[in-house]
């Protein structure tokens, strides 16, 4: 029976490489984002795929979705979110750091935790019972930070939500799991032509001896919203080939 498979950030990257994988299976997947026109050409190659734009940060938007996803599906059986950022440059058009400073972590609270934590309340209730997934995409940076603490912060501030959050759903034998991808190639995250020694470095610190893939996190996604991991959650699952642990 095809599930609907709700995922934020669907239209590029690992959400859209999740929405690939999600509709091969069968299921019925519909993506969120800002940007209409890239989810409409992500949308047109899946398979019964439907979109919804909107700015998950803003509690109107997010009504908004939600609304649309609860008159045309009803029940939400698998919950991705995949949208986050780091919101681009650092900013520094302010007389004051701090201003700066509070203005790029405004921004990457907003991207990478508000929009997650409003899209989950406001479609809490729609949650299949049982059987329901709800699937979040951290960083390895929320492990070991990195050189943007503000995304690396807003990171890790998924991980207790998520933990609580378990604990809520749980008796509804709905599962919340969080993936932690490593660096992963073929994703707008960085931009660009990345420096191929900081590309060797970060291949150096793997285990596995290659850089990331969006099918890696697609695929563990898929298992974790299957029936073989209900048992499995308020967990945080390392894709970053052993990089967590470096070398």
């Amino acid at each position: 029976m095809a599930r609907t498979v709700v995922i934020s950030g669907g239209g590029t990257g690992i959400g859209l490489a999740a929405a690939e994988t999600f509709a091969d299976g069968g299921d019925r997947v519909v993506l969120l984002g800002r940007r209409a026109d890239v989810l409409e050409r992500a949308a047109a190659s899946l398979p019964g795929a439907a979109h919804c734009a909107g700015d998950l940060g803003e509690p109107a938007d997010v009504r908004r979705v939600a609304d649309f996803v609860e008159r045309e599906y009803g029940t939400v059986d698998v919950l991705v979110h995949s949208a986050g950022g780091t919101g681009g440059a650092v900013p520094d058009g302010h007389e004051d750091p701090l201003d700066d400073l509070h203005e790029e972590w405004t921004v990457n609270y907003r991207l990478n935790t508000l929009t997650a934590v409003l899209l989950t309340e406001a479609l809490q209730d729609r949650l299949a019972t049982p059987g329901g997934r709800v699937l979040f995409l951290s960083s390895i940076a929320a492990a070991r930070g990195s050189g943007r603490p503000a995304y690396a912060a807003a990171k890790a501030a998924l991980h207790p939500y998520a933990f609580q959050l378990a604990r809520v759903l749980g008796p509804r034998g709905i599962t919340v799991n969080v993936v932690s991808p490593g660096y992963v190639e073929e994703t707008d995250f960085f931009g660009g032509d990345f420096p191929a020694d900081h590309l060797a470095a970060l291949i150096e610190e793997t285990a596995t001896g290659r850089i990331g893939h969006p099918g890696d996190i697609a695929q563990t996604l898929y298992w974790l919203a299957s029936s073989a991991a209900g048992h499995v959650t308020a967990q945080v699952i390392q894709v970053n080939g052993g990089a967590e642990h470096g070398h």
